[in-house]
């Protein structure tokens, strides 16, 4: 197939004119327009690019370029760069506008296995099932395979009916919350603090852990194209110990 077909796909399921300003989304690495087979990944790395088969369309969700380069480099994204460009690879990728119109929703169906009962931009509510935080925490540890959660308990307990989800990185959005429950990833110490004091309270689900099922979800909208889809994991640079 052609990238060119595939990009046009991607583009109606998920239009890259929704990602953020901030963001770069898209085709960012252009080979010959023709491609044997696609690999789908949250992020690259090194490793996992050399396995790759020559001739091939890489879809990641977080883009390996953000900001423009001056030069090629043999940084992390400069030796991920010169070994796709080697191989006649092309590298299309689909962040906030497919948080937006998949990525979140995939997460809390197929992954949480809850029903969102109302989406608010990046944020989606499912209900809160649960007898307290820390059920919900066991549930949540269960299903993400982590032996270990972070929580920040509100400095005033409230109970709450639905529950916030943002996949990846959303505490950026924590002042559109319309919960006192809101689960995200990356965390850090003095947002827990601030929003404790506010009455919110946090469940830290991982930025990888949240995200990673993302070439799961696009193979699930590509199965209907006549080319190979390939599903690849990169590594997550977090270990738990």
């Amino acid at each position: 197939m052609r990238v060119g077909e595939i990009y046009n796909f991607l583009n109606e399921i998920s239009p890259f004119e929704m990602q953020e300003n901030w963001d770069n989304s898209g085709l960012l690495l252009s080979n010959d327009d023709l491609c044997e087979r696609i690999y789908l990944s949250l992020d690259l790395d090194l490793n996992q690019v050399k396995s790759f088969l020559p001739n091939s369309l890489i879809i990641t969700h977080h883009p390996l370029i953000f900001k423009g380069l001056k030069s090629i480099k043999n940084d992390y994204a400069g030796s991920i760069l010169k070994e796709l460009i080697k191989k006649n690879c092309a590298l299309i990728s689909m962040h906030t506008n497919y948080d937006l119109s998949h990525l979140n929703a995939y997460f809390c169906e197929n992954i949480l296995g809850q029903n969102i009962v109302e989406k608010n931009g990046f944020i989606a509510y499912i209900e809160n099932n649960f007898k307290d935080i820390f059920a919900l925490a066991d549930f949540l540890k269960e299903r993400l395979k982590l032996k270990k959660i972070s929580i920040s308990l509100a400095k005033d307990l409230k109970e709450s009916k639905l529950m916030g989800v943002c996949t990846g990185s959303g505490i950026s959005l924590a002042s559109e919350l319309k919960s006192s429950i809101f689960l995200t990833g990356d965390i850090k110490y003095h947002d827990a603090l601030a929003l404790s004091e506010n009455g919110v309270s946090l469940i830290d689900i991982k930025h990888y852990e949240s995200e990673v099922c993302f070439a799961n979800s696009l193979a699930s909208c590509l199965q209907k194209l006549p080319i190979e889809i390939i599903i690849s994991s990169s590594k997550n640079p977090f270990l738990e110990y």
